[in-house]
């Protein structure tokens, strides 16, 4: 069974975010979406519980996703999880170069491999940080959050 992980705050968990995590899953048999551990450094950040228990409800009837929280390098829960790859996505080119240089340092510390996969040009826009400015100053933002289908 081929395991991936996709790891993030996801505060908000994105419409971005989702199709990145039903794609993955023609990619392997398991995902295993990490949420960041509440960070002192994200005084914004919405408790991990509230945010595992929102993409927990979502993937409710998809039994190949599970949904745990996690805290530091993301190559120790890939190891933990017994994963064989990290799922990151990518929105543009600076989020492209980020990636790669943790992709490459992921590998050195692990030998664990990174899939990157590229947003779709209809999410490519799509950001945590823009939303939750948006949902502060009272804007709807329903169509940027997914929802069960």
């Amino acid at each position: 069974m081929k395991t991936g992980i996709f790891v993030g705050s996801f505060n908000p968990f994105t419409v971005g975010h989702d199709d990145i995590a039903r794609r993955a899953l023609t990619l392997c048999d398991r995902l295993v979406i990490g949420v960041a551990a509440d960070n002192v450094h994200k005084p914004d950040l919405k408790s991990s519980e509230e945010r595992i228990k929102a993409i927990q409800k979502l993937y409710a009837d998809e039994p190949r996703i599970e949904v745990k929280p996690f805290s530091g390098l993301a190559v120790d829960f890939a190891k933990a999880e017994n994963a064989h790859f990290i799922i990151k996505g990518a929105r543009n080119s600076r989020d492209f170069e980020y990636e790669q240089e943790q992709a490459f340092a992921n590998r050195c510390l692990s030998g664990i491999e990174t899939i990157l996969l590229f947003a779709d040009p209809q999410f490519s826009t799509v950001s945590s940080t823009m939303i939750r400015e948006m949902e502060h100053f009272g804007a709807d933002i329903s169509k940027f959050i997914p929802h069960r289908k």
